[in-house]
């Protein structure tokens, strides 16, 4: 249920100002002004499920980008009933489009790579509710090596030297004198990660595609000891969302989609943190970041 203080699901995930919206619960598009996010960056959303709290904010959504004069096209990665929630839009509200909505159905039986580009891989893979569902991992690729100005200035090597400078290639001079890539360059940026548990059952397997993520979000609806509930409704509690955390080596849990019949959140974070203690019960409006680290030299 939302709440005057709590709104449905919707995450935005901002990668080098790529805008991703994870979810679209009622009430997004107004989410979007309160905290003045630019509707204009979001060209793809991964939904995942057909269940109220996460979709009943695509027609409000799909509503405002059209009189905003939205011109490019909508990409849109979940269910394939999403396709009939389009049609229906089209027919009663979109018939002066101005721009295409592009359904990707998702599979829910494994792993599966469903959107990448020359920066970002997309993942989906299945979780257990009551009815098809998929989490998403976004992985940063791997970078090329980064050059040292300070060399870069000195030896002026040409563009196609560039070029290979930043694959691990050495450097030789008119001369024939070698300079090694390691007088040229900066390691390389870690990979960043970021994975969206939505609803689901407590499921320790996840942990295995989770592994060394550094931003985890899972579902906690129900508060440590609730757990018969829980697995009745299909859904998890605090203590297994820190366990799952734990196991893959998580950075950093956050946790949402807290049941109404809870007033306060300090108390299931509290619970999270006795497991997994970088938990976090997240607030409307919270931003985390994962920072740039670069990776260590090795000889």
């Amino acid at each position: 249920m939302p709440t005057t203080k709590r709104f449905p699901a919707a995450h935005l995930l901002n990668v080098n100002e790529r805008f991703f919206l994870i979810d679209c619960g009622e009430g997004t598009q107004i989410q979007l002004r309160r905290f003045k996010l630019g509707f204009a960056k979001i060209n793809r959303v991964f939904i995942s499920h057909i269940h109220g709290d996460h979709v009943f904010g695509l027609f409000g959504l799909f509503s405002s980008f059209q009189l905003l004069g939205r011109k490019n096209e909508l990409h849109i990665h979940g269910p394939g009933e999403i396709r009939e929630l389009v049609k229906f839009y089209e027919k009663y509200f979109g018939t002066e489009q101005s721009y295409r909505i592009t359904v990707h159905p998702l599979g829910y039986t494994r792993k599966m790579l469903i959107f990448e580009d020359e920066r970002l891989e997309v993942f989906s893979f299945p979780l257990q509710h009551r009815v098809p569902t998929c989490g998403f991992l976004f992985t940063e690729k791997y970078g090329e090596l980064n050059l040292k100005k300070q060399a870069i200035d000195k030896y002026k090597p040409g563009i196609e030297n560039i070029h290979l400078i930043k694959k691990g290639g050495d450097l030789v001079l008119n001369d024939g004198t070698v300079i090694p890539n390691s007088s040229l360059t900066l390691p390389s940026w870690k990979r960043r990660s970021y994975a969206y548990c939505s609803d689901s059952i407590y499921e320790p397997e996840l942990s295995e595609i989770l592994q060394k993520v550094d931003l985890l979000y899972h579902e906690a609806t129900f508060a440590h000891g609730d757990e018969e509930l829980a697995k009745k409704t299909m859904h998890s509690t605090t203590s297994q969302a820190a366990q799952i955390a734990l196991a893959s080596g998580a950075g950093k849990l956050l946790m949402g989609h807290f049941s109404a019949r809870y007033k306060t959140h300090e108390n299931l974070e509290t619970e999270a943190r006795s497991v997994f203690p970088e938990s976090y019960a997240v607030n409307d409006g919270d931003v985390f970041e994962v920072k740039r680290v670069r990776n260590e030299i090795t000889s």
